[in-house]
């Protein structure tokens, strides 16, 4: 009876690892051209923001033609569609916290990568460079974080100091915050909301 057990638990094993082996013959490897068009990471330092410039004035253009919709024509949000975008400082630490670019958001070039990858939500993605820097302005400014006039561009939007860049901590876990932070690398790149 053992050896029965053993046999057929060996057989299933083989054949699991067998099956493995075998390509399922779907799809191909992405070339170049295409991992390039895939590669749109944007760090807290600036690092991969393309070129391009928005104003205030611009976005606000962008905003109230692809996000008021969802988001309110100021940004106070549309529930359920749309999230509340403007204002909320100071709630965090309350009862009833407010997450908005101005009082959640820690870099202003993550801002622009989750507007430049995710928005508008029926078109991901479709916003060109120069929109996606306008409506990150104007968002920026509604937040009274910049002035009106101020041009965000790879250069300019790093240097913006969002509200609660401090309200976030290094990743303790041993496997990415320490090693990360002992280099100086990973207090940017990876933290967590406290």
């Amino acid at each position: 009876m053992h050896r029965k057990v053993l046999l057929a638990l060996w057989i299933t094993a083989w054949a699991s690892l067998h099956a493995q082996t075998k390509s399922a013959g779907l799809g191909r490897p992405a070339n170049a051209e295409e991992m390039k068009l895939r590669d749109i990471t944007v760090l807290p330092t600036g690092a991969g923001l393309p070129e391009g410039s928005g104003t205030a004035a611009q976005g606000e253009v962008v905003y109230r033609d692809k996000c008021a919709v969802c988001h309110g024509p100021n940004g106070e949000g549309n529930p359920p569609q749309g999230t509340q975008l403007v204002g909320g400082v100071g709630s965090l630490a309350t009862d009833t916290p407010v997450r908005t670019v101005g009082s959640y958001w820690p870099y202003a070039t993550s801002v622009w990568d989750y507007i430049h990858r995710a928005m508008p939500l029926t078109q991901p993605g479709s916003l060109s460079a120069d929109d996606t820097y306008a409506v990150t302005a104007f968002l920026l400014n509604r937040n009274k974080i910049i002035e009106a006039d101020q041009v965000m561009n790879k250069e300019t939007l790093p240097k913006v100091h969002m509200p609660n860049r401090d309200g976030f901590v290094p990743d303790a876990r041993p496997d990415i915050g320490k090693s990360a932070s002992s280099s100086g690398k990973g207090k940017e790149q990876k933290t967590q909301a406290r």
